[in-house]
């Protein structure tokens, strides 16, 4: 006789599937649909306050316009700028830091947490902080700079100058301790008779921090690059509360100008197409990264 349809295995599957039916449900509507349409909305013109009923459809006029735009030029330079001074100079700082709390520094544990609070705390009270650190006048920082005998230091956040400067090193000390937390968890994983051996061939610090340390913490490297780079091109709290994209769109970013065409100028449909330009720019660098690691490895 046939086995019946619903047999016990069958039964355990559906149940499984019944609990897992929410979010999949949930993935679909928030995701995959709001993919879709925003990729629609890239080829129209939508005023966000006249409805479903204003789209009318452009083409490719809202990209033609996008390349044309010079303060997403603007944007995408200082997104490039922002990018190199957030993850390769930190990236390095903090392994150097990472090598020195695990090898040289009593109390690992109190300078781990030390050095993680900046990072698990609202980055607008941190920026409210810096904010004041870096008043052209009664700030601090340029007091001691004056006191050094610098008599005109930097207005940071309000010279277009350095307004993107000020804003990296915010954001950059802010991060900090998130990657040296991550290095040092790859340290752990390193065999101290590695380190042995090369003592005994007369290896010294520089040289086993070149060839032992750097090459075996490669895929911990991989890992917070490909991150802190798609965190560099999202990066948009920040700039909204210190600076609004200023002075002169100094420091304004591609996550700004999307905010700005969406919610400021209700322009959905150039927003989306923005997006759309910022998806694609971290696809083809993160695709590019892991043709270089996987050509390595």
């Amino acid at each position: 006789m046939p086995s019946k349809f619903w047999t016990p295995k069958r039964k355990e599957a559906l149940i499984g599937w019944l609990f897992l039916a929410p979010e999949i449900i949930g993935m679909l509507l928030l995701n995959v649909f709001a993919l879709g349409f925003s990729l629609y909305l890239s080829f129209t013109s939508w005023d966000l306050l006249s409805g479903v009923s204003g789209i009318k459809f452009l083409g490719l006029d809202n990209f033609i316009h996008m390349f044309q735009d010079p303060t997403i030029m603007k944007a995408l330079k200082n997104n490039l700028i922002y990018t190199v001074l957030t993850v390769p100079i930190p990236m390095a700082i903090s392994l150097v830091l990472a090598v020195l709390i695990h090898n040289k520094v009593f109390w690992k544990d109190y300078f781990k947490v030390v050095f993680f609070i900046p990072y698990i705390s609202s980055i607008i009270a941190i920026a409210a902080v810096w904010s004041a650190l870096f008043h052209p006048s009664l700030g601090p920082i340029n007091q001691f700079l004056m006191d050094l005998g610098i008599s005109s230091p930097p207005k940071w956040l309000v010279d277009p100058k350095t307004s993107l400067l000020a804003i990296a090193i915010i954001s950059s000390w802010a991060g900090l301790g998130y990657t040296i937390i991550i290095y040092l968890a790859g340290l752990t994983s390193i065999s101290n008779e590695l380190y042995e051996a090369a003592e005994i061939d007369g290896a010294t610090s520089i040289t086993k921090f070149f060839k032992i340390t750097i090459p075996l913490l490669r895929s911990t490297t991989f890992f917070l690059f490909i991150t802190m780079l798609i965190g560099s091109f999202k990066v948009f709290d920040i700039i909204s509360y210190l600076t609004g994209g200023g002075p002169d769109n100094s420091s304004t970013v591609i996550v700004f100008r999307i905010y700005q065409e969406g919610f400021v100028n209700y322009n959905m449909g150039y927003a989306s197409a923005i997006s759309w330009l910022l998806f694609a720019i971290i696809a083809v660098i993160t695709a590019i990264t892991w043709k270089f690691r996987n050509e390595e490895d």
